[in-house]
């Protein structure tokens, strides 16, 4: 009764404020929740039994509500005004508590998401403690109150996110946001929308840091409060404006329509508001659940007990390439392009369909930007050739992905314009006839000799320096990969394999690991006196030109 009251308090009616005293309200809430506990615990021992009814009285009305927010961070999410909140940090913060209180007080029709629909227990508990189990289906996992819904369910696998589409949902939950795809989140936000115009729509993200590389996506989205190299760092609570062209986040100066490409795109809000175990009364008062967050092993234990976003996230044992060695190449990268030639430009393609034709390009260990085209906008080998040679310098190798057949038709229009030794037809599926650095391991194919010596070219103490552009997009596609494990030789996992995991196809990656395997030797020779005599290409043969 005593965390009810407290919070309670904290949302007076102007009855109960005018029964009890303004001033007494304004020094009451000054404090720190802590001591509000305490002083509150301490007036209410010195009342009699008649008196504590009347405070109880006093305020009824309050204590009936079905969700009072916790001052502080939980009260200042639940009054945002941002279109998409993060809602998260420490473990404890009441991040969950918060999603079922909004959608039983704010909201008619709400979704709340977990990614396994196993671990929704604890949802339903609170959803059930909060508003009875008169209006629960335990089938549909949904409560219904009126006009009020609140369903729960959870996204398994990238695509579950069909499953819900088509209902308009006026609130869109997400329960530890950092296990979900980004394609997932995206995707289901097309329904987070209400016919009634008194009716207002939002998305809230309750999380933790992320602890694996599907999560990656969270700094992105919220990169104003959670990256330090961010050049205009936001506030907590800080409305910042954004339009998503491409599915990708771009910042804008404030609300109002913005045009790209010919579209306008109208921009929303997003901010963050960091959820500490402290701010919860009920969690922290008697510092046990703290003494288990401290004695957790480190990343984990930062994540959870600091609300660290830039914590060590946990790494499948059988990960190709450590999160750590990536980070540690975007650290290395500066916008200013080195005064080295473009060494090589690799090209991964797509023609048509949801993948994305990506372009790769380095100058030495530098690599610019990753561009990357919607499928749709590079139909033929044509269009492919077009934005190749428009970003190829200095007589770079172009190396194109010729797997599946659809860099077959660029690549024969770009090697009718290039010398032979000046461009690769890229076969991932090949066998490979080269071993490790360390001379111990065969490779299954080309595609996993090239993934791991990528691998090898990051490591921090053997390695190239290699310097990657801050994409977190990027950033989580290079972690994504996993070595097949048992097996003699180094084997990658395939691209459908990853793509369920991941939520699309790794294109980026794909074309920096090709741009990066291919080109040093090519270029040198091409700029030697001597010239030295080059091997055929690796392609279809006819695609193939003979040299004149």
């Amino acid at each position: 009764m005593l965390t009810e009251l407290l919070t309670a308090l904290a949302h007076p009616s102007p009855r109960t404020r005018s029964a009890v005293g303004e001033d007494v309200f304004d020094g009451f809430l000054a404090l720190p929740i802590g001591e509000q506990l305490r002083a509150l615990e301490g007036d209410l021992a010195r009342l009699q039994e008649h008196e504590i009814a009347a405070v109880v009285a006093a305020l009824g009305a309050e204590l009936r509500a079905p969700f009072i927010p916790i001052p502080g961070p939980q009260t200042a999410a639940l009054n945002s005004l941002a279109d998409e909140l993060l809602f998260g940090g420490q473990a404890g913060g009441s991040k969950s508590y918060l999603l079922i209180g909004v959608a039983a007080t704010r909201h008619k029709r709400s979704l709340i998401l977990r990614r396994q629909s196993t671990e929704l227990d604890g949802l339903i508990d609170d959803l059930v403690k909060m508003l009875g189990s008169a209006g629960y289906n335990t089938v549909n996992k949904e409560h219904r109150s009126g006009e009020r819904s609140i369903k729960l369910g959870g996204m398994k696998d990238a695509d579950d996110w069909q499953v819900f589409a088509g209902r308009a949902r006026d609130l869109i939950g997400f329960d530890e946001t950092g296990e979900f795809l980004e394609n997932q989140v995206v995707s289901i936000l097309a329904w987070l929308r209400s016919t009634d115009p008194l009716q207002r729509c939002r998305a809230i993200f309750a999380s933790n840091p992320p602890r694996g590389a599907e999560g990656l996506w969270v700094l992105e989205w919220w990169a104003p409060w959670l990256d330090p190299a961010f050049p205009r760092p936001a506030q907590d609570g800080e409305l910042r404006w954004f339009i998503f062209p491409g599915n990708k986040t771009r910042w804008v100066e404030g609300p109002g329509e913005y045009e790209v490409d010919g579209e306008f795109y109208t921009a929303r809000s997003r901010t963050f508001i960091r959820a500490r175990l402290t701010d919860n009364p009920f969690l922290s008062r008697d510092n046990k659940y703290l003494a288990t967050l401290q004695n957790r092993p480190e990343p984990l234990r930062s994540q959870l007990l600091h609300g660290d976003f830039l914590a060590g996230r946990e790494e499948d044992a059988w990960q190709v390439i450590p999160s750590d060695w990536i980070q540690a190449a975007r650290l290395r990268w500066t916008p200013q392009r080195p005064a080295v030639p473009m060494t090589a430009l690799g090209i991964d393609v797509a023609q048509g369909g949801a993948d994305r034709t990506t372009l790769a390009a380095r100058h030495g260990r530098w690599f610019a930007p990753v561009k990357a085209v919607d499928g749709v906008e590079t139909p033929d080998g044509m269009s492919v050739a077009t934005l190749g040679f428009g970003a190829m310098r200095d007589g770079c190798t172009v190396i194109i992905d010729l797997g599946g057949g659809w860099g077959g038709d660029a690549y024969g229009h770009m090697s009718r314009h290039l010398p032979e030794d000046a461009i690769v037809g890229y076969m991932g599926v090949n066998p490979s006839h080269q071993k490790s650095a360390n001379g111990h391991e065969d490779f299954f194919n080309v595609r996993a000799q090239d993934w791991w010596r990528f691998r090898e070219a990051l490591d921090p103490f053997t390695g190239a320096d290699i310097a990657l552009p801050p994409d977190p997009e990027l950033a989580a596609e290079l972690a994504m990969p996993r070595r097949i494990p048992e097996r003699k030789y180094i084997q990658i996992e395939s691209n459908e394999q990853i793509r369920k995991r991941l939520g699309r196809s790794p294109d980026k990656a794909a074309a920096v690991v090709m741009c990066w395997a291919y080109g040093t030797e090519r270029a040198a020779e091409r700029h030697s006196p001597e010239r030295l005599q080059t091997q055929a290409n690796v392609g279809y043969a006819s695609a193939k030109r003979r040299r004149h």
